[in-house]
């Protein structure tokens, strides 16, 4: 980072500021329950609250604490406008498919609203147009294609050629009615509600596998066992794939937020680019002003080798074309990307019909969590969902599946191997305060950080996952994997999936 970037030194969501979510203990026993739960975050949280509400008995567990994963780092936007999808997915799967992720969205949409309303939740709530647009001829195309998609889908909207945001373009599209919310505030009445239902939360528990069969097993890397009718994964990536091979079926970006005031008044709005760099503009109320958030920036995960450039240009941008004068807060989130763009949703394979999985979700999880749980709620009670068939995990679309799958796995083996063929960058002696780099050490290759008191941490550099060697992130201070997108902190600990074990420290 640069001395005078201006940008704030560590990474921090406004979403957890001035909020204090409940805590919870680890789990330090074997328990039994209906449904057992992985992930804390939208999806898990939304889908414990659900099945405790039909009267389940139900587990949520949570790797680190709750609300603070993908969900805690979001734009959080609660749209069915995601990106320029809908003209993509007649071309792939038909019309009726099409209108399907609409009207599954839409309706994810409605039951936020509605919980909002009867739960009395403050949480920033506020009901707002969602507009993409291109500031390139180059682009028109796709959003006159889209239009016609909207049409053809009965999508309430139509074609904009200015945005009330005054920032020039060439043209746009809009759909009305969309939402944003603070998604911390939200989910916490959940979080009660769940425990109020007699539901168990445990945080700090990190499930790692499943013993198949009926009743399942979920296992935690302590060791203990939830014996459960239902497995349900909602921890992003799953946590267990049961030779789904989700890890080869899907990959991961890393996409930035920063949070900033403007020097001229915000009319409301949520707004994207669909040219690139990606541009992603919103408000949020922050003690009586707007606090701007300007996202964008997106690339897979490990394969930048400066992640503070990306919030530079964030900023850049917003001073640029938006008047930003204060930088208060930057964040950063990872998003899974499925073969089809379509997430999965349903069974884990069409052998484990009592584990079932939510991920694949883009960027736009607030709405598909809602989404997912409705649906794992259905599944579980056995009521027929008309978007089983969309979501479902075990399909495969020829087009464009196997060409993605084919450049994603490629581009998995060039990482791989251009990985053990590099040799460290530095020596341990060269490291600045508060920088890390792969360096070697005692004959083997080493990711080290030195902290800004001097301190260096070793650990060994290969993921944990499958092998690949990983890569610094300075501007999170975190060990990316560029293969899968498994994260680590400076000392080894797992951020993220889908690796269950630690970098082993070197001595």
């Amino acid at each position: 980072m640069t001395a005078n970037s201006n940008l704030p030194h560590s990474p921090e969501p406004y979403w957890r500021v001035n909020v204090q979510p409940p805590s919870f203990p680890a789990l330090s026993d074997d328990i039994e329950v209906d449904a057992a739960v992985i992930g804390g975050g939208i999806t898990g949280i939304t889908t414990a609250y659900l099945l405790a509400k039909e009267g389940l008995k139900v587990a949520l567990l949570e790797s680190d604490v709750v609300v603070n994963g993908t969900t805690g780092h979001t734009t959080a936007k609660i749209t069915a406008q995601h990106d320029l999808i809908y003209d993509e997915l007649i071309h792939h799967f038909g019309t009726e498919k099409a209108r399907a992720y609409y009207q599954a969205n839409d309706e994810a949409l409605q039951v936020m609203r509605q919980l909002v309303q009867e739960l009395s939740i403050e949480c920033d709530f506020s009901d707002e147009d969602a507009f993409v647009y291109t500031t390139e001829e180059k682009n028109a195309s796709k959003i006159e294609k889209e239009l016609h998609a909207y049409e053809k889908l009965g999508i309430p909207g139509g074609y904009v050629s200015e945005l009330p945001i005054g920032l020039p373009i060439h043209s746009g599209i809009v759909m009305k009615n969309q939402a944003q919310f603070n998604p911390v505030k939200y989910l916490i009445p959940l979080v009660g509600k769940i425990q109020s239902m007699g539901g168990q939360i445990y945080e700090h528990t990190r499930a790692v596998d499943v013993e198949d069969g009926s009743p399942a097993k979920v296992i935690t890397g302590d060791g203990h066992k939830i014996t459960c009718k239902y497995a349900v994964s909602c921890s992003h990536f799953p946590f267990y794939e049961g030779n789904g091979f989700y890890f080869a079926r899907m990959h991961p970006e890393r996409s930035y937020t920063v949070a900033a005031k403007i020097a001229k008044p915000f009319p409301g709005g949520m707004y994207l680019s669909a040219d690139s760099p990606k541009r992603s503009i919103r408000y949020t109320p922050m003690n009586g002003e707007k606090l701007i958030l300007i996202g964008g920036e997106g690339h897979k995960t490990g394969q930048s080798k400066d992640t503070m450039k990306h919030y530079e240009a964030l900023k850049t941008f917003g001073q640029t074309d938006l008047g930003l004068t204060e930088t208060l807060y930057r964040w950063s989130a990872q998003d899974l990307f499925t073969l089809d763009k379509v997430p999965y949703i349903g069974r884990l394979t069409e052998s484990h019909p009592n584990i079932l999985v939510a991920t694949g979700f883009r960027k736009w999880g607030m709405a598909f969590g809602t989404v997912a749980a409705q649906m794992i709620r259905d599944s579980i009670l056995e009521k027929e969902n008309p978007y089983s068939e969309l979501f479902t995990p075990s399909r495969f679309k020829a087009d464009p599946g196997i060409k993605t799958f084919v450049a994603e796995n490629t581009n998995v083996a060039g990482h791989l191997i251009g990985g053990k063929l590099s040799t460290a960058s530095k020596k341990i002696e060269e490291l600045h305060p508060d920088e890390g780099a792969i360096v070697s050490y005692n004959g083997q290759k080493g990711a080290a950080y030195k902290d800004e008191n001097g301190q260096v941490t070793v650990v060994d550099a290969t993921c944990t996952h499958l092998g690949c060697e990983v890569a610094w992130n300075n501007g999170d201070r975190t060990w990316d994997c560029p293969c899968h997108g498994s994260r680590y902190s400076v000392n080894g600990d797992v951020v993220e999936g889908p690796a269950d074990k630690p970098l082993k420290k070197l001595e």
